[in-house]
């Protein structure tokens, strides 16, 4: 299928075949990085602003390499040195950047909503690098490339989000992938942090660890997002460790080729153990590899590129 969006903001507003053409992408981009020569021209000429208003290390580098590997020129912006701190509004500080001729803006940002507004107001590519608790969609591609590379396939499987999911924009863009593309989701966690409307979004809700992970062919583990929480949302982390975090015990009641994966940074002895994070189970490094692969896509895509077949 030919491309046409503009810009990429989130995963709920891509039908099925959209998300597919950027994973059949990516599968060609992958190979890319495999060779000898890992750059390509597809980018040659144009110029790729990561406008990272929050800290970012994983998605951030992942972006650059990704524009670099195309051949495109990039600018890291910095917020805490930038003129955000004198005053300068959201708007006033991406029309300047797109005034210096920049084509594509990379935004990260701690309100929800930030790249659908700046994709109102700007003539260049926006892509959502996560915005606030809302989504997270270049992640969530990396996730569902991911298990479609190691398990084959995604419709029919069983994958079960372990953790925050009410703050987890990452949680948000792996519902709509997983469900769009036929994945049946449980989500299991605390009540305080699996609240009942995720049942909206054809979601199982689970709070036993045990039961959430029994079926599953995919565990895929979130941190708490301590920096998004205003209240205290369970007692300790002793008793969230005791109760959803996941070590080779726990994982005995998974299906025996059940997947392992986290979008990082992991908290180590919270949700998940190091025997299970380096364990052979786990994908965790494997998804850092494929995310670059996914916005090498995803950059190409928005630039025009041909989706592959």
């Amino acid at each position: 299928m030919s491309w046409t969006r503009k810009h990429l903001l989130d995963l709920q507003s891509l039908e099925p075949e959209e998300i597919l053409s950027i994973l059949r992408t990516a599968r060609e981009f992958k190979a890319v990085g495999e060779r000898h020569i890992k750059k390509v021209p597809s980018l040659r000429g144009k110029t790729v602003i990561n406008l990272f208003i929050e800290p970012s290390t994983r998605t951030r580098i992942s972006f650059e390499l990704a524009a670099v590997r195309l051949s495109a020129d990039v600018i890291d912006f910095t917020a805490e040195a930038s003129s955000l701190r004198k005053g300068e509004s959201l708007k006033d500080t991406a029309r300047n950047l797109e005034a210096l001729n920049a084509d594509f803006i990379i935004i990260r940002h701690r309100a929800a909503g930030a790249p659908h507004f700046l994709s109102r107001v700007l003539d260049a590519h926006v892509v959502n690098a996560g915005d606030g608790a809302h989504e997270h969609p270049t992640q969530g591609l990396l996730d569902l490339f991911t298990i479609l590379e190691t398990k084959g396939r995604i419709e029919g499987l069983q994958v079960a989000i372990i953790g925050d999911i009410r703050y987890s924009r990452v949680a948000r863009s792996n519902i709509w992938g997983l469900t769009k593309l036929g994945a049946n989701v449980t989500l299991c966690g605390p009540p305080t942090l699996v609240p009942p409307e995720f049942e909206k979004l054809g979601c199982r809700i689970c709070h036993n660890l045990h039961d959430a992970i029994r079926d599953a062919d995919v565990i895929n583990l979130l941190r708490i997002q301590h920096e998004r929480q205003r209240r205290a949302m369970f007692p300790s982390l002793g008793e969230y460790r005791a109760l959803f975090g996941i070590n080779t015990e726990q994982l005995k009641a998974a299906r025996p080729d059940a997947t392992v994966m986290h979008p990082g940074p992991i908290n180590r002895g919270v949700e998940v153990d190091s025997e299970v994070a380096d364990g052979e189970r786990s994908v965790i490094l494997r998804q850092v590899t494929n995310g670059l692969a996914v916005r090498m896509a995803v950059l190409y895509l928005l630039s025009g590129g041909a989706a592959a077949a």
